[in-house]
């Protein structure tokens, strides 16, 4: 008897499945072909166009020029404003609340103290922080009245909240409450008691016209560099 040779069998070999990295790799270079591309067709089109890519080098430089002559212009009048300004308590009830506060800073500053307007949801009592040429620290609630002094009078309530807030939150050593009305007539003892200077609407007229700083027409004020622990 004749053996039989064994059958062999074939096997086809699966083709192998390319890894996730392999495809992340192929489309980077595919995009990384096609950037340079781009970057070439440009270089290509302003070398071509050169006329335009200098009249944005003109238009650029013009624009730079403007802008840096309009900063300039506008610190220099700021420093002619601040240091020339006066207000009439006219032109003061005219302001809005809001323009008020601004106001009250610009005076501050108008005098050689660093200032801020803080004025609006959360200022605790406080429109405008100042820090004197002395280092003395000012904390200013503003109260406009659109009549002056025939409107409502400032009163003990408003007093109070800048007693509690005025040393305690902004550091203050020396609060005020500044207004272009009148206070009421027990807010002016309370005042004196709890060492808050009131600045109502002739003391305020004197200030904004002429040329003296606010300290300067206040009393009980902290000298400079000895604020008192009362403030």
């Amino acid at each position: 008897m004749s053996r039989r040779s064994p059958v062999r069998r074939t096997y086809r070999r699966r083709p192998a499945r390319r890894s996730r990295k392999q495809d992340e790799r192929a489309a980077l270079a595919v995009a990384g072909v096609v950037a340079v591309g781009l970057v070439v067709a440009a270089v290509q089109w302003l070398l071509a166009h050169w006329w335009v890519l200098a009249l944005a080098g003109v238009f650029a430089g013009g624009g730079g020029v403007l802008w840096y002559q309009q900063v300039r212009r506008r610190a220099q009048w700021a420093r002619v404003r601040a240091q020339a300004l006066r207000l009439r308590i006219a032109e003061i009830d005219a302001l809005d609340h809001r323009a008020f506060e601004f106001a009250i800073r610009d005076l501050m500053r108008r005098d050689g103290c660093k200032a801020e307007q803080l004025g609006g949801a959360g200022d605790n009592a406080c429109d405008v922080r100042a820090i004197d040429p002395v280092g003395r620290v000012w904390a200013i609630q503003c109260k406009h009245r659109r009549d002056g002094d025939r409107g409502s009078a400032v009163g003990v309530g408003v007093l109070q909240q800048v007693n509690g807030t005025a040393r305690q939150i902004h550091g203050a050593d020396i609060a005020v409450v500044l207004t272009n009305g009148r206070f009421s007539s027990k807010a002016i003892p309370w005042g004196k008691e709890h060492h808050i200077h009131l600045v109502d609407r002739r003391t305020l007229g004197e200030w904004a016209a002429g040329s003296r700083p606010l300290w300067d027409l206040l009393d009980r004020i902290p000298p400079p560099g000895r604020p008192s622990p009362l403030f």
